[in-house]
This record gives structure tokens, C-alpha cells and sequence, in this order.
């Protein structure tokens, strides 16, 4: 009779401090911002088995986060998942500034921007350029598809869309060429043109 009420004594405060802990750690999400899809959270779960067939990338994300910081991903990552890796994203984050499916780079700077905030272009941030330096830029002239692709909002069907204009065309006189191209519009041409020389 003794052990039995050692028995139910111990698995009562076990409940108690269980219980005790996980209320402790317990906050209410804010419903304004970009969540933790759960999508995201198996990933971040197979991610550690993965790791060592696909490598990893290491990033550092800024701004409008909730836990900024750095943070090692899956290789193949997209700055969704980054946002999502940093607690997501807070109220004042301007997400309509950010490339949310572009793919993650080793040692990419993110700059998550606010609300009326203005964005440079600078190099490795919002997940929009490459390892190089801010300064270097896409000849439209002599690029292949590959470096293309590299330009922040051109994909493969764009880049295949310059070179089949410039194939047609000749070369391009200035970056506002850009704007004789179905998809490439006057607003998709200002922000691309301090990536473009010609």
C-alpha cells in the first residue's frame, strides 16, 4: 500500500512540474505576421538528417524579424524558411519588398525591410543577389542564361527572353531595352537597373 502511494505521488508531481514548465515557455503568436507554417517545421525537422547529404548554408537575417540573427539552413532553403527560422516575421515588416521563394546562399546577409521603409539595392540582401559585391553587374550584352538567372527577378523564362531579344535584336543600347520584352515592365526595369550594364 506504501509503494502504491509513492507511485501516484511521483507521477502527480511529475504532471505538476510538467505542466509548470510548459506554461512557463508559453506566448501567444501574433496573428499579423508571417507564421511558422507547419510545412516549414517538418522541413526544419528532416533538415538535421539531411544535413549531411545536402549540406548546409549559413545566413544572417536582419530587420524586421522577430529574432534576428544567424542561422544555419538546409542547403536549397528559401528566405521563407529563413523568415520562419527567426520567429517569423513582425507587424511593421514590409513583405512585399522581399523575394520569399529565392533560394539561400552561403553567408547571405537578408535585410527584412519595415513598412515604409526604402531599399537600397545592395548586395545580399532581401535574398535578391548573389555572393558578389554590390558593385558588379550583369552585362545584358554578353551575359549567358546562367548569370542572367543571377539578377534579382529573372528567372529562366525572362532570361531566356533577353537572349532570344537580343538574338533577334542586336544588342541592347541601354537596360530600358528591358521594357520591349513582354514581362519586363517600367517598374520591373527601375529595379533592375543598377544590376545592369550594357
Amino acid at each position: 500500500m506504501h509503494w502504491r502511494l509513492l507511485i501516484v505521488g511521483g507521477l502527480v508531481a511529475t504532471v505538476v512540474l510538467l505542466l509548470l514548465t510548459h506554461s512557463a515557455g508559453f506566448t501567444k503568436q501574433p496573428t499579423d505576421r508571417l507564421p511558422v507554417q507547419p510545412e516549414l517545421a517538418k522541413k526544419k525537422a528532416v533538415a538535421s538528417t539531411q544535413a549531411e547529404k545536402g549540406g548546409k548554408v549559413c545566413i544572417d537575417i536582419k530587420g524586421a524579424v522577430n529574432r534576428p540573427g544567424v542561422y544555419h539552413l538546409l542547403k536549397g532553403s528559401r528566405v521563407e524558411e529563413a523568415i520562419a527560422a527567426a520567429g517569423g516575421s513582425t507587424s511593421q515588416a514590409d513583405l512585399n519588398q522581399v523575394n520569399l521563394a529565392k533560394e539561400l546562399l552561403d553567408q547571405q546577409v537578408i535585410q527584412i525591410p519595415r513598412l515604409g521603409e526604402q531599399v537600397l539595392p545592395l548586395g545580399d540582401t532581401l535574398g535578391n543577389a548573389n555572393n558578389s559585391s554590390s558593385s558588379t553587374k550583369v552585362n545584358l550584352n554578353t551575359a549567358t542564361k546562367e548569370e542572367l538567372t543571377k539578377i534579382d527577378g529573372v528567372g529562366d523564362k525572362k532570361a531566356d527572353k533577353i537572349l532570344e531579344y537580343r538574338n533577334q535584336h542586336g544588342s541592347f543600347k541601354t537596360p530600358d531595352d528591358l521594357k520591349n520584352i513582354t514581362g519586363f515592365g517600367e517598374k520591373t526595369v527601375a529595379k533592375l537597373k543598377d544590376q545592369l550594364a550594357v
